[in-house]
């Protein structure tokens, strides 16, 4: 069996659903298998269509809103070429002390996100390292 998936809003099961449910008929992307709860309007992709490996968790339309909103202010940095896209979110994982994916954030880590990445990305990695040790976790 695979698994399942509850939505944190009503506490039902979500159903994993090719895109065209949410997106009015329209398929879009190579990975279109979704996570979704219709009565919540909250839905997350998957990784490679597989139900198993979902982006993130379920994100109703107001939380997905603050989630691009952390993305566009982090992803120039390694869209850039600037840095790497995994020292990125090194940064952020080292100063939130734990593992950051924007998918998996609340709106409460979003709204920090978007207030310290500029700050964060700007030390050297010198200032960086010295401010914000590795822990091991």
């Amino acid at each position: 069996a695979g698994m399942t998936m509850i939505c944190q809003y009503c506490n039902k099961l979500a159903k994993c659903v090719p895109n065209e449910e949410i997106y009015n008929g329209k398929r879009y992307g190579k990975s279109y298998m979704m996570w979704y709860c219709k009565p919540c309007d909250a839905y997350v992709g998957t990784h490679k269509n597989d139900p198993n490996k979902p982006l993130g968790t379920l994100a109703n339309r107001e939380l997905r809103e603050w989630r691009k909103k952390a993305h566009r202010v982090i992803d120039p940095y390694w869209k850039s070429g600037e840095m790497k896209r995994v020292w990125v979110y090194t940064r952020l994982s080292r100063y939130f002390g734990k593992d950051v994916h924007v998918g998996e954030a609340d709106e409460q880590m979003c709204r920090q996100i978007i207030e310290i990445a500029p700050e964060l990305m700007k030390l050297s990695k010198e200032e960086f390292s010295e401010k914000y040790p590795r822990k091991d976790l």
